[in-house]
Parts: C-alpha cells; sequence; structure tokens
C-alpha cells in the first residue's frame, strides 16, 4: 500500500477543510495516511510526503524535505508563503514570479505530460492530451525551470504557457502549485490528478484499463458504446444483443470489438471485468447477480429492479464479492439539475420545503417495453428512475411516508397509467411531488421549487429543427419538451427574477467517475445506495397507488 506523510499549516479554514477531505479520499484510493512527521528521521518512513502550507516552515523541516531520499510534493501555496528561504522552490528546480488573481484555470498537458500518462496507466488508444481540465484557482509564474524538470501541466497566462504540475527525479521533488482555494482542492480533476502523480512518484504498477462489455445494445447502447471508447482507462471488449442488426452497428462504431447473442458466454468472458446491463428491467437482477457470480464489476440501467428486495440481493452479492454495482443515473449529470442543485445547495433559496417536478404532455406512449407494466414495473419506473433520483439527491433526508395516485383513462392498448402522481414526504417536513402525463394538455413547469428567501421555476422549452426536404421545401421537426433542458429562472423574494444559467456538465461524466472508482477507488458521485432507494420509492408509490392513495413507508 501506498503511504503518505503530512505536512499541512493553512491559515484559511476553507481550504485547510477541503484539505482534510482530501485526505480521506486519498485513505479510500488506498493511499495510507501516516499523519504528520515528527521528525526529519520519519519523512524517510513515507512513500511521499505531502506539504500544503501557506505559513513559512521551520528552517530545519525545508531543508529536510529537500533531501532527495525523501518523495515531496508542494501543493498549493506551499513554494511561495511557506517557502521564504526559497529552499523547496530549489529542489523543485523552480524560480517564481508573482501569482495571478484567482480565475478560471485551464489546465495542458506540458512537455513531459506523456510521462505521467506513460507512467500511469492506461493501455488504451485515447490518451487525450490535446484537451484540458478547469480548476478555479491561481497560476504562480515561473521564470525558469531547471534542468531534468519534467512539466506535466501548465495553464496560460497571457500568452505565456507556465508549468504548473512539475517533477524532478533528481530531487524527488513534485510541485503543484494551481490548488490555492478551497474550491480547486475539492475539485475531482484535481484529486485524480494527484493521484496519478502521487502513484506515479511511487513507482506504483500501473491499473490496467477496465474491459467494458454491454449486455444489450437497443435504444442506450451506443451512448454507453461512445462513453466507454472516449474515457480513458474503460475500453470496450465485447456486446451482446439478440439482434444481428443492433451487433452490426456496435461493430460499426468500434471496429474489432467481440459480438454474440449469448449473454451466458458474454458472462463467461474472461476478457471482461465488467458489464453494462441494458436489458429490461424485470431481467435487471437476474442478469447482475449472474454477472456478480462470474466475479464481474455491473452497472445496470435504470430502474435498478422492479422490486426493492432485487435491488438488497445485488447489492448484498456484489459486496460480498468485493464488487460494484451502481446505476446509470445519466440524468444527474442534466445541466439543468446541476443548476438547480448548485442554487439550492449554495443557498440562493434559503431553506428548500417544497420540490415539485413534472415531465410529459399529450400524446400516446411508447410502443416499447417501456409502456409494459409487466415488464418494466410500470409508470412510476419509467421516468420516475430519473426525476425521483433528482429529488432525492437534492433531498437526502430520510422518508416519512409516500402517497401516489394513477389513472388509466385513455391509452388503453398499453399497460402503463396514462397518469402518475407521486408525493413524498420528509422526516423535516419537506414535501416534493413528481408527476408524469401523457394526458397533460397543458404542461406544468418541468421545476417548481420554494424556499425561505426564493424559489426556482423551470419553463419547458419548445424546440424545433428546421431543414429542408430534397426537393427544397420546409421540413419541420419539433422536438418533445424533455428533448431540450428547461429555462430555469430564480425568483427572489423582492421579485426579481434572474434567468439561470445551464451550461453543460463534462462529458461522460458518470464513466469518468466509473474508471476513477475501479481503476483509483475514488468515490462516485452515484451508489448503488442512492438508486436502491429511488427503487424503494417506486415500489412503495406503486402499491399506495393500488391502495387508493393510502401513505405507505418505502422499505
Amino acid at each position: 500500500m501506498l503511504t503518505a506523510a503530512w505536512i499541512v499549516r493553512l491559515s484559511s479554514p476553507a481550504e485547510a477543510a477541503a484539505v482534510l477531505t482530501l485526505r480521506s479520499q486519498l485513505r479510500e484510493a488506498g493511499i495510507a495516511d501516516l499523519g504528520e512527521p515528527q521528525d526529519a528521521d520519519a519523512l524517510a518512513v513515507a512513500d511521499v510526503v505531502l506539504v500544503w502550507a501557506d505559513q513559512p516552515l521551520e528552517p530545519d523541516l525545508a531543508k529536510a524535505l529537500a533531501e532527495p531520499w525523501a518523495h515531496v510534493l508542494l501543493a498549493g501555496p506551499t513554494l511561495g508563503s511557506a517557502d521564504p528561504d526559497g529552499v523547496l522552490a530549489q529542489a523543485a528546480g523552480l524560480e517564481l514570479g508573482p501569482t495571478s488573481p484567482v480565475h478560471d484555470v485551464r489546465l495542458r498537458s506540458g512537455a513531459d505530460g506523456a510521462w505521467l500518462h506513460a507512467a500511469f496507466h492506461t493501455h488504451g488508444d485515447h490518451a487525450h492530451q490535446d484537451e484540458h481540465e478547469h480548476l478555479t484557482g491561481s497560476v504562480t509564474t515561473v521564470t525558469r525551470v531547471a534542468e531534468g524538470v519534467h512539466v506535466l501541466r501548465t495553464a496560460r497566462l497571457g500568452l505565456t504557457d507556465h508549468p504548473v504540475l512539475t517533477w524532478r527525479p533528481a530531487t524527488a521533488t513534485a510541485a503543484w502549485t494551481t490548488p490555492t482555494t478551497a474550491a480547486a482542492v475539492a475539485d475531482r480533476n484535481a484529486t485524480r490528478l494527484l493521484v496519478q502523480v502521487l502513484r506515479a512518484m511511487a513507482s506504483v504498477p500501473s491499473p490496467a484499463p477496465v474491459r467494458v462489455g454491454l449486455l444489450g445494445y437497443g435504444a442506450i447502447g451506443h451512448e454507453h458504446s461512445r462513453a466507454v471508447r472516449a474515457v480513458d482507462g474503460l475500453a470496450l471488449a465485447a456486446v451482446c444483443d439478440t439482434s444481428q442488426e443492433r451487433l452490426d452497428h456496435a461493430v460499426a462504431a468500434a471496429p474489432g470489438i467481440a459480438t454474440t447473442t449469448s449473454a451466458d458466454a458474454l458472462l463467461e468472458r474472461d476478457d471482461v471485468d465488467l458489464v453494462v446491463i441494458s436489458t429490461p428491467p424485470s431481467s435487471h437482477a437476474r442478469w447482475a447477480l449472474q454477472a456478480i457470480a462470474a466475479g464481474t464489476h455491473v452497472v445496470v440501467e435504470k430502474p435498478f429492479a422492479v422490486h426493492t428486495a432485487e435491488a438488497d440481493e445485488v447489492l448484498a452479492a456484489a459486496d460480498a464479492a468485493g464488487l460494484l454495482a451502481v446505476v446509470y443515473q445519466n440524468r444527474r449529470f442534466d445541466p439543468d439539475h446541476l443548476a438547480v442543485r448548485r442554487l439550492v445547495q449554495r443557498g440562493d433559496l434559503g431553506e428548500v420545503f417544497h420540490l415539485e417536478t413534472f415531465v410529459g404532455g399529450y400524446g400516446h406512449p411508447c410502443n416499447l417495453w417501456h409502456s409494459d407494466e409487466t415488464v418494466s414495473g410500470g409508470a412510476f419506473y419509467d421516468w420516475g428512475s430519473h426525476l425521483l433520483d433528482q429529488v432525492l439527491d437534492l433531498v437526502p433526508t430520510p422518508i416519512e411516508h409516500v402517497t401516489a395516485a394513477a389513472h388509466k383513462r385513455h391509452w388503453l392498448d398499453v399497460t402503463n397509467a396514462d397518469h402518475s402522481r407521486v408525493t413524498i414526504r420528509f422526516v423535516d417536513g419537506v414535501e416534493a411531488e413528481f408527476t408524469h402525463s401523457d394526458l397533460a394538455a397543458a404542461l406544468k413547469p418541468r421545476w417548481y421549487v420554494l424556499g425561505t428567501r426564493g424559489a426556482i421555476v423551470g419553463h419547458w422549452r419548445t424546440e424545433t429543427i428546421v431543414a429542408r426536404n430534397d426537393i427544397g421545401t420546409l421540413v419541420e421537426d419539433r422536438l418533445a419538451p424533455a428533448d431540450s433542458p428547461p429555462a430555469l429562472e430564480l425568483h427572489a423574494a423582492d421579485g426579481s427574477i434572474t434567468q439561470v444559467a445551464t451550461p453543460p456538465g463534462p462529458a461522460h461524466q458518470f464513466h469518468r467517475e466509473l474508471a476513477d472508482r475501479l481503476q483509483l477507488s475514488l468515490p462516485m458521485t452515484v451508489t448503488g445506495a442512492q438508486s436502491r432507494r429511488v427503487l424503494s420509492v417506486m415500489e412503495a408509490a406503486s402499491r399506495s397507488a393500488a391502495d387508493h392513495g393510502r401513505p405507505v413507508v418505502p422499505q
């Protein structure tokens, strides 16, 4: 196990708290925390020593850290305020200039970025060396770089690229100067990069890529294929589907992958580490348990299963086998949800006490298994898997009870309800409501969130794609409301209304976190336990609706 000693001397409580949380995450990533070394001899015991300080270090300590027998990473403002004599800067091989104000820093691979890539992993075909990552921090300008210093990441100020992450093998010293704010310390990209650097410094063997098999290549299959092929650390190995036509599409997108029409054959492959299960919901638990029994991690399409007991069985089996079981809650990363979550957590609304969310319109339900209650679990399970997950992400407190109602009045050729409503009452008195309707000739807002100091309203957008047909006349394709992000408004107590930006989050965030979890043991935003909670609410809603709306406590 990789071991790390820490020297933390920070005057900012927020930044100190962020470093404390970071230390906890690194412990989860398999980096043992040895605490602060009591003397110079203790520095040699740790594989790496992390220094995060904005106050001058003791001269003897600084001198000891500069010795080449200690693998040292100097982070944040350490090379400035904590190094008044320049001893650590000299060990890092850097001469420093002024530091910029805090801003949106774009990190790009430096001249020696390939060293980190090669030392860390990935054996894949997508190094992405030309891409950049964002951090909210500052950039310390560098006026000179000594010979033998590997420049791993740079950030631009004006027309000049300055090293912000370096490694000098001759003195075993790394410098990581950009995380100078609590937000930068807590940033997931920064944590990933830090783990990679620490492992490379200590010559820890690189993790192998996670080889992925796709069980089912229906409507969501290509999305998983594209994400797996785009995310460094994942590798698409095989696809299974009963349709040869869909398999042909899979191979066209990813030439060279193995294909099969037998699920059993896919799960028996020794070149698959993780299976993405995209079969109908009633079969999710069965395939997940079979994959876990074969020693394979599983990602299950939502909903987790039809019954909470099935999810419990899957989670218990995965835990006993030391494997990951998680649900692809992709709409957790929708731009509008991320924006609402940011406003709620930042306190712009005060204390949130009422939430409503809606999806639907007036039109025939789809004719696929989604509309067959015996296969999908029913109307509560379809969009509910998405929107109830978003609600429970916003309100993590325990649930007191669930009530629900369902109407079957018009679309008699499918078994799902035409209109359904779920109300959740939490133990702290907060209430949330989710409505899904195929009989809504008038739309409710996508979001309606009330707090003690303000509110959020998310209005559906009606977008039309305009084109020409083969003879040049106008063709209009009107998108369903759910196909466009809603327009968000923040309403203040004084009556003012602010339009809220909904910029997209990072591409393929779920799959990026999946790779980080399996390769680096970093935590995921989405967990199996959270998706199990969503399932328990949907199952409770089904029971309540069948019992004339009586309150049901989720199990």
